[in-house]
């Protein structure tokens, strides 16, 4: 037998069924972002329904981007066409920036939660996956006496790397910026994918590339000079078949790590051949007290370091003092070579950095 419902009752379904509807519409009617047209230009989708008003904030443009919101509450903006290349992004909702919740590719900051967006070329850029013999990445932990803790360390190894084999390679020991991870030079700056190109083209040598975290708070920052001297280097020559002669090590490094890498290089022309700073961050008590009045044996140095660069984008808010630190190496006799690009203090100028000193080192 049927029950009899009351007007309240049937009202009450009525409401139930109609927010269960608009529910499963939301959840079903799929979007993409971000959405990268032939063209070149790209589509990013936001779905926020309650906020009242939501930005895009990117390397793309020079400023944030306001979106606009359609009926189902999802927040849209079309940009560009864009030079092909991995651009950071966010959005900013209600004033509160966010990563994009439908892309997977994130960039490795411990600051800022950005996602990035992979623009491809018409023809296969150097930090694209390409068709060409792979190397691999691993996740290593190391005991570092230094800093009395195990700390972590990502490594490259190149296309038909034994660990037990008769063949040994040269090591890039690569540091990340300020506050990005060990993580960022692979995910954001696609090292191991320029590298594995590079080898296929034959202009870079095949090498085993170290990128440690570089970041040792609450240590004193020069003590990571110490556990990369004192604790990885031996880490990596007692676990892998590698040369263990100046000659055969390169350090390299990004903003903060670019800075790391003059303190480490510079400080010991023994054990690095090759220096290669990025953009490099000197602002720091170990710069000063290890370049303020400091007066190396430039002949002995020159001799022993083979190549020494130093590179920067015209519009990076470093360039002014990157320029003076240059100078200053000069005055004291050393011969670094100036890498000047147009850009900022980006990621998209750190690939191409690397991407030119991986051609350089390791070449006698």
């Amino acid at each position: 037998m049927f029950q009899k419902v009351s007007l309240r009752g049937l009202t009450t379904i009525i409401v139930i069924l109609a927010v269960q509807n608009i529910f499963s519409q939301q959840r079903t009617i799929p979007f993409v972002s971000p959405e990268v047209h032939k063209d070149k230009t790209v589509t990013f989708r936001f779905r926020a329904p309650n906020a009242r008003e939501v930005k895009l904030k990117s390397e793309m443009t020079a400023e944030p981007q306001t979106m606009t919101k359609d009926a189902g509450g999802v927040w849209s903006v079309t940009i560009g066409p864009v030079e092909p290349d991995i651009y950071p992004y966010c959005f900013v909702v209600d004033s509160v920036q966010v990563a994009d919740p439908g892309n997977v590719l994130l960039f490795a900051n411990e600051r800022f939660k950005f996602s990035l967006v992979d623009i491809p070329g018409d023809q296969p850029l150097i930090h694209s996956m390409q068709n060409v013999p792979h190397g691999n990445i691993s996740y290593r932990y190391y005991k570092s006496s230094t800093l009395g803790r195990t700390r972590t360390l990502v490594i490259y190894t190149p296309p038909g790397f034994d660990v037990n084999g008769k063949t040994k390679y040269p090591v890039l020991y690569l540091i990340h910026g300020g506050s990005d991870t060990e993580e960022t030079w692979t995910k954001v700056g696609r090292a191991n994918l320029i590298a594995d190109n590079l080898i296929a083209q034959g202009k870079a040598r095949p090498m085993i590339i170290v990128m440690p975290y570089g970041n040792v708070r609450p240590s004193p920052m020069q003590d990571f000079t110490k556990d990369v001297i004192n604790d990885i280097i031996p880490f990596v020559e007692a676990n892998y078949p590698v040369y263990t002669d100046s000659k055969n090590r390169a350090v390299a490094g990004f903003s903060v790590g670019g800075g790391q890498t003059l303190n480490i290089g510079l400080t010991n022309p023994d054990k690095f051949a090759y220096i290669c700073s990025y953009a490099p961050y000197t602002a720091t008590e170990e710069f000063r007290k290890n370049f303020t009045n400091w007066n190396p044996d430039a002949s002995a140095m020159n001799r022993q370091i083979k190549l020494f660069t130093i590179s920067v984008g015209t519009e990076d808010f470093l360039y002014e003092s990157v320029k003076q630190n240059i100078a200053m190496f000069r005055e004291k006799g050393l011969k670094p070579e100036e890498n000047i690009v147009t850009g900022g203090h980006t990621w998209m100028n750190c690939k191409k950095y690397l991407a030119k000193t991986l051609q350089q080192i390791f070449k006698d």
